[in-house]
């Protein structure tokens, strides 16, 4: 027997699974056109979180958003462009985004997670959005077109429609078995990353740049995040990282050691005792909306963090799927047209970063980039797309721009257009030597005396935990971070 009406659970508009940048975006949009809306946060913020880099098309969104004068006030550091330079700094390149072929923002910033997210969300809060940390989704009831129930500790909740923002945890994907990982073995990679203090920035980080240093086997992101403390990260291929006979909390110091332009940046710095890591983190959740639901950010699909657009892809799927919503509650359009509407804009827009991904771990694309400009603006085209210029879609001066710069990588594999670029490897029986003659062997710092975890945490720095690798389909990440953002 059904309960009276009375004992039925509130309604609300939309559900929001997830408080990170994607989910708070759409709780912000939704909670100023009128909606009732609640965000579900299995944490409670402030809280650590990798993926401290953003993109200049962000700024467009954020402003928007009316939160690009607030986020002026936060700490953060500026970023104009990006350095690329092999292990053993025999090459690089550097690109500055005001050398876009297409008009938009020229510059964007790095901010540490924990404050960029808690602005956010206190935002979403200030619209009118419900907003409950520690509550935990235990199940989803039930998800129809104007009828999605959930399950918390707290009891059920239901709603006309939800949006899943819960990043890597891809909590609807999970329950519809849709979260299939991608097969391609150049896409199974770990990610191994700490906060560092005084890393060196005699170099392209003391210019508003962020770093990328490429191996054969991955490669590093440096990303100044505050006048002192740098992020630093290593992305590597799943097979190599078993074959590394180290603990997982400790292959980002095995991976410094034998890189000479990271371990010579690094030799003054105060190290974290350990690495947090991330594993099995290619993959998709297609179909992404269904009856009574919308996928945002990284709860869709990811790829790979190498240019920096998880939080941009996160926040325009968010003002999509809050568009979408808003709509479907007007009764302005079916929730069929709404879906597919979403999944195309979602796709046109991602399937440009993942083409030009996957272009990156090939080594003819190495020896294109790191020869500096290209003929017919082909550059300035692949900037554009670095900086975000990809929605609803790229002008048509950038696409075929960009397939004839696919067109050269390829040709490159069989009739050097440039010169080939020996690769640089880890996996050296001897680590090569450093750049400088001054380089010192790389030595971890323990917590200052006295200090646990939970007193790191609170001073904004992250609670660093062991993440062993394994190869099973699902993702491995401590419950510090619960939404995966974009290096």
């Amino acid at each position: 027997m059904n309960p009276p009406d009375d004992k039925l659970p509130e309604v609300y508009d939309t559900i929001v699974l997830g408080g990170g940048p994607a989910g708070a975006a759409a709780a912000l949009i939704l909670a100023r056109k009128g909606r009732r809306v609640v965000v579900l946060e299995k944490t409670t913020f402030p809280r650590f979180h990798v993926g401290e880099s953003l993109i200049p098309e962000d700024m467009k969104v954020f402003e928007e958003l009316g939160l690009l004068e607030e986020f002026e006030s936060l700490p953060r550091f500026k970023k104009n462009g990006v350095e690329f330079a092999l292990g053993d700094n025999s090459a690089g390149s550097r690109i500055k985004f005001a050398q876009s072929l297409t008009p938009g923002a020229k510059e964007t910033f790095n901010i540490e997670r924990a404050v960029l997210d808690d602005a956010m969300l206190s935002a979403a809060r200030r619209a009118g959005a419900e907003v409950r940390c520690d509550c935990r989704v235990e199940k989803i009831l039930q998800l129809q077109d104007g009828d999605v129930r959930v399950q918390t500790a707290q009891g059920e909740l239901r709603g006309k429609y939800l949006v899943d923002a819960t990043g890597q945890s891809t909590v609807v994907g999970r329950h519809l078995k849709t979260r299939q990982n991608y097969t391609d073995p150049s896409l199974q990679k770990i990610a191994y990353f700490g906060h560092f203090e005084h890393v060196d920035r005699d170099n392209a980080l003391g210019e508003d740049e962020i770093t990328m240093v490429l191996c054969d086997e991955g490669w590093f992101w440096m990303i100044p995040i505050d006048e002192t403390r740098t992020s630093i990260g290593l992305v590597l291929d799943a097979a190599v990282a078993k074959q590394v006979k180290r603990p997982a909390n400790q292959m980002l110091a095995w991976g410094i050691e034998r890189c000479p332009l990271v371990r010579d940046r690094v030799k003054h710095a105060v190290h974290p005792p350990t690495n947090n890591s991330i594993s099995d983190y290619s993959y998709t959740c297609a179909p992404f909306a269904g009856p009574g639901y919308f996928l945002v950010g990284d709860a869709a699909t990811f790829l790979d963090p190498v240019f920096s657009t998880g939080i941009f892809l996160g926040l325009e799927g968010a003002n999509e799927a809050a568009h979408q919503i808003d709509r479907l509650l007007d009764e302005k359009t079916s929730p069929v047209k709404a879906q597919q509407q979403y999944t195309q804009f979602l796709r046109n827009g991602t399937r440009h970063f993942f083409r030009l991904i996957r272009a990156y771990y090939n080594p003819r694309f190495r020896d294109l980039f790191l020869n500096g400009e290209g003929p017919l603006s082909m550059h300035r085209a692949v900037i554009a797309v670095l900086a975000g210029q990809v929605f609803p879609r790229p002008s048509w001066a950038v696409r075929w721009r960009m397939r004839a710069f696919y067109a050269c990588v390829a040709l490159q594999q069989w009739l050097p257009l440039v010169p080939r670029r020996p690769g640089f490897s880890l996996l050296a029986e001897t680590p090569q030597p450093a750049t400088s003659p001054q380089s010192a062997e790389l030595a971890t710092t323990p917590p200052p005396s006295g200090e646990v975890a939970g007193e790191a945490g609170r001073r904004g720095q992250p609670e660093y935990q062991a993440a062993e690798y394994s190869p099973s389909p699902s993702v491995a990440f401590s419950d510090s971070s619960p939404e995966r953002g974009a290096v």
